[in-house]
């Protein structure tokens, strides 16, 4: 099994060369030390969220954390040539979390929570800090448990306006509606560029909505013959636009 991640965003630049120890502590070195129970003698990968990473053994454990000598400098994270966006809107429950952990894993760029005007869960005050807070939180797990070294970035929340404004600065805007007549595998991709997925909200994008999007330029996508939930529609689309 590859050998566990845990991140330490304050890893020094350049990275320390192999045979220095560095220090894994706060709430992340107690996670591994008392949750993982991680002992020495054991490996593990530690990175700083944007891409660069070390292997190590660790030679220390304690329940404030640890102390991992490096054994390797792993390679930097190459970046594509596509970005890969996710336009989210917020869903009923743990839907929501459920959805930026699977993008997260599927290996989406970056997440925007986009307020739809028939979303039935609403972002204001202080509760959009919170939930941007707990998207924020699911996808860092999401990418320590799938071995990602870059935590996708989590935006701050649009309304239709400003996504109108992305679409136009995407080189492809794919909107998720069940009435699409072009099916995903039928729509030419860039080989540069961002790609935005446009996913909406459980009532469905608004006519209003659609009639915006298209004419900012983006393009109406059929998955298949089943209409997918919010939190599992983004999932799809971005797993097949990763495999071709």
């Amino acid at each position: 099994m590859t050998d566990p991640l845990f991140f330490l965003p304050e890893l020094a630049d350049p990275l320390p060369a192999v045979g220095a120890v560095i220090e894994l502590g706060g709430p992340e070195g107690h996670h591994a030390a008392v949750v993982r129970r991680i002992r020495v003698g054991e490996t593990v990968r530690l990175g700083d969220g944007a891409g660069r990473g070390i292997a190590g053994t660790v030679v220390e454990a304690t329940k404030r954390g640890l102390r991992v000598e490096v054994t390797e400098v792993l390679s930097p994270t190459p970046v594509s040539p596509v970005r890969f966006v996710a336009a989210q809107a917020p869903a009923k429950g743990d839907r929501s979390e459920l959805a930026v952990e699977m993008l997260t894993e599927v290996g989406v760029d970056e997440i925007v929570p986009w307020q739809a005007s028939r979303a039935v869960v609403r972002w204001s005050g202080e509760r959009t800090a919170k939930a941007r807070a707990r998207w924020i939180t699911a996808a860092r797990e999401a990418a320590k448990q799938s071995r990602r070294l870059v935590v996708p970035a989590v935006a701050e929340p649009v309304s239709t306006a400003e996504l109108i404004e992305l679409i136009k600065e995407s080189e492809l805007a794919l909107v998720l509606h069940e009435a699409a007549t072009t099916s995903l595998a039928e729509v030419p991709l860039p080989t540069a560029g961002q790609v935005m997925i446009i996913i909406g909200p459980e009532g469905g994008i608004a006519p209003e909505e659609l009639t915006a999007f298209t004419e900012a330029g983006g393009r109406t996508v059929l998955l298949g013959d089943g209409v997918l939930r919010a939190s599992t529609a983004g999932v799809v689309a971005l797993a097949g636009l990763r495999l071709r």
